[in-house]
């Protein structure tokens, strides 16, 4: 059994294509992303099917000659995954659209926090390395000041 290559190059650049607009911060280019991978999922699940054969109810009279019906079923199974993850993202694109007048995905406050202790390098206030991950007295106190400063 040989797989056809031109296939296989299908196959690796809808992934690559896929995974590359899966991450970027635009709704839209996360679903085209999420359309290409799937795409590229029906096309490997039929590459390692293997040739075309027979159906395998008419063919019982050659098991050699049959075509394994696995792939299919899986395939179809894919698609409808694929469906409805496509609903789902269409349907936060367009809420987006309508909350903020565009649909990128916004960065989270404790994300920024949490970039902003990164590159300071700095740990949070709750960590405590000596006592196994347990909170101390001043790191309890620096985060009640903090959330005090919050509101």
């Amino acid at each position: 059994m040989s797989a056809n290559l031109v296939l296989v190059a299908v196959v690796g650049v809808l992934f690559a294509a896929g995974v590359y607009l899966l991450l970027e911060r635009s709704l839209t280019r996360v679903l085209i992303g999420v359309i290409l991978i799937g795409n590229g999922v029906n096309t490997l699940f039929l590459v390692a099917s293997g040739p075309a054969g027979r159906a395998p109810i008419v063919g019982l009279s050659d098991v050699d000659d049959m075509s394994d019906p696995l792939p299919q079923a899986l395939v179809l199974t894919a698609i409808v995954i694929t469906l409805g993850v496509t609903a789902f993202l269409l349907a936060m694109a367009y809420r987006a659209w309508q909350l903020n007048g565009h649909d990128d995905v916004q960065d989270d406050v404790e994300d920024a926090a949490i970039r902003r202790r990164a590159e300071r390098d700095e740990v949070s206030s709750s960590y405590d390395d000596s006592a196994g991950g347990t909170m101390d007295e001043e790191g309890s106190d620096e985060a009640a000041e903090t959330a005090g400063e919050r509101r």
